[in-house]
C-alpha cells in the first residue's frame, strides 16, 4: 500500500461524523483535565503508532491517558499504576460510545466530568442523546489514521524550521483537523468568533495573536486537503504566489487549499507538501512584515543530531 493512502471523504462521510463526536468525547476529557495552556495546546490529540492518544493527563495526584488504538480498534484507558479497561471501536452511536467511556473510567476510580455537548458543529446533539451517528468502518479509520501519520511527519519537519513561538503539531477534535502555528510574536485584533457551537471567547484565545497555521482536515478535496492561512491576513496575501500548481486561494475559507490528493500523487509527496507549507507561510511572513531574520531558524554550524 502507498505510504501516503488514499481515502475518498465521500467514502466514509458516516464514520467521519461519527469518529469525529468520538474524538470530542476523549477530547474534553482532555480539556476538562489539563491545565490551560495558550491558544488551547493543552485540549489537543497526538498522533502516535497506533492511533492518536490525549498524552498523560493529570486527575488528582495520578495521570492517565486515553488513546484511541486504529491497529487494534480499541480506545483504551491507561492510569499510570497500569491498570486499564477497553473500549471496542465498532458500529455504534455516540450515545453509547459516551456511556462506555463514562463507565469506564469511573471503573477505574476516574473522577471526570465533561460538558456533554460536541462544539464546532451545527445542530449538536448532546453526547449521550445521540444515537443518529452510529458508524464505524475499521479500514477506513485506519486510513484516515494513516493520513494522519503522513502529515504529522511532514509538519513536525516544516515546524523544525522556526526559532520563535510554535505551537506543537496536534490533532484539534474541534475541526478535525492537524495543525501546527507559527507566530510574529504580535498581538492580533480581537477575532470576531462565529463558530458554530462554540463561544467567542475560545476564539478570541486561540487567536490572541499575529499568527501563520497550516494543516490537514479531511474536507476540502476529494480526499481532504491541506490547509493554510494567517490571522490577521495582511493585503494582498490571497493573490501571493504559492507552490505547487495544484494549490489555490478559496475566498470563501480565506485560506489556501492544496488537494492532498496532489499531494499523494506527486513524484516526491514530501516535497509538494512542503512546498505549499513554506510558500503560504512565506507569503503571510512577508507580507506581514514579519521579522524574518530573527524568526526563521538555521542550526549553528556544525550542530546536527547525534
Amino acid at each position: 500500500m502507498s505510504t501516503w493512502p488514499a481515502l475518498r471523504v465521500d467514502d466514509w462521510t458516516e464514520t467521519r461524523e461519527t469518529l469525529h463526536r468520538w474524538t470530542q468525547i476523549v477530547g474534553k476529557i482532555r480539556l476538562a483535565q489539563a491545565p490551560m495552556l495558550n491558544h488551547w495546546w493543552q485540549v489537543t490529540l497526538y498522533v502516535t503508532p497506533r492511533g492518536l492518544s490525549t498524552s498523560s493527563m493529570p486527575v488528582g495526584d495520578r495521570t492517565f491517558e486515553i488513546e484511541f488504538d486504529f491497529c487494534a480498534h480499541q480506545l483504551r484507558i491507561t492510569v499510570e499504576d497500569g491498570e486499564h479497561r477497553e473500549i471496542a471501536l465498532e458500529p455504534k452511536s455516540v450515545a453509547a460510545f459516551y456511556t462506555e467511556v463514562v463507565d469506564a473510567l469511573a471503573a477505574l476510580n476516574l473522577d471526570v466530568k465533561i460538558w456533554p455537548v460536541p462544539v464546532e458543529i451545527e445542530h449538536a446533539t448532546p453526547f449521550d442523546q445521540d444515537t443518529e451517528h452510529a458508524s464505524y468502518d475499521p479500514v477506513a479509520a485506519q486510513l484516515f489514521w494513516r493520513q494522519l501519520v503522513q502529515v504529522d511527519r511532514v509538519l513536525t519537519r516544516f515546524r523544525s524550521g522556526f526559532a520563535g513561538k510554535v505551537s506543537p503539531v496536534h490533532f484539534f477534535w474541534g475541526a478535525m483537523d492537524m495543525a501546527v502555528t507559527r507566530f510574529s510574536g504580535r498581538l492580533a485584533p480581537r477575532h470576531p468568533g462565529g463558530a458554530p457551537n462554540c463561544g467567542d471567547w475560545v476564539m478570541v484565545e486561540g487567536y490572541s495573536h499575529e499568527l501563520a497555521s497550516c494543516g490537514f482536515w479531511p474536507g476540502g478535496g476529494e480526499e481532504g486537503a491541506f490547509y493554510s492561512y494567517a490571522y490577521p491576513e495582511p493585503d494582498g496575501y490571497g493573490a501571493a504566489p504559492v507552490q505547487p500548481a495544484e494549490a489555490f486561494y478559496s475566498a470563501d475559507f480565506r485560506q489556501f487549499l492544496l488537494p492532498y490528493e496532489a499531494v499523494r500523487t506527486a513524484p516526491d509527496p514530501d516535497a509538494a507538501a512542503l512546498a505549499f507549507l513554506q510558500s503560504t507561510y512565506d507569503a503571510a511572513a512577508d507580507l506581514g512584515h514579519w521579522d524574518r531574520a530573527a524568526l526563521d531558524y538555521t542550526p549553528v554550524e556544525g550542530a546536527r543530531p547525534a
